[in-house]
């Protein structure tokens, strides 16, 4: 008896393995996330005395809520893509190339008995992403949500006070104020 055309009740091991180490990766970068109660603290904010102090209060800032303020700038730079779908749409299909070409790929790729390796690969999906982002309006799009979230970083970090951010955490934020 065959099995071709049935569906799997089990994922291949090698899937499990990739989805086990997406979320061991995840949640360790998420791990790292400070409570957004102490980053949306409104009796903390107020406006810096002068720019020495705002420039200290932005880098004890970033360091303090660093993993926060990726999410933050993630987060704002989808919202800005849901207000242009077909650039959200693009960028689906090139993540899925580069998926499909590249990471999830364990043999290497043949074409009419060619054998292609993983540099060329590389070197072509970098290429038709470089041009279809400067093709179309993705890649202003997309610097129009980083930009916007960057904005909303650095206004948080000028007038979010720092007195209150060093529990526990003072090596990192003496590290901070040093650069």
């Amino acid at each position: 008896m065959t099995t071709y055309g049935t569906i799997p009740t089990e994922l291949p091991q090698q899937s499990l393995s990739l989805i086990v180490q997406a979320r061991e990766f995840l949640g360790s970068g998420l791990g790292s996330r400070r409570k957004w109660e102490d980053m949306i603290n409104i009796r903390a904010l107020n406006l810096p005395p002068n720019v020495n102090e705002a420039v200290g209060r932005i880098r004890t800032n970033i360091v303090f809520f660093k993993t926060n303020y990726v999410i933050v700038v993630l987060f704002l730079l989808l919202l800005t893509l849901f207000f242009h779908p077909t650039s959200l749409v693009i960028i689906v299909v090139i993540m899925i190339a580069w998926f499909l070409q590249y990471f999830l790929r364990d043999n290497p790729l043949s074409i009419y008995g060619f054998v292609v390796d993983r540099n060329m690969i590389i070197t072509v999906l970098t290429l038709f992403t470089i041009a279809v982002f400067f093709l179309t309006d993705v890649m202003s799009n997309i610097m129009s949500g980083i930009t916007f979230g960057l904005t909303v970083v650095l206004a948080h970090g000028f007038f979010r006070t720092t007195d209150d951010l060093f529990v526990g955490d003072e090596k990192d934020i003496n590290n901070a104020s040093q650069c």
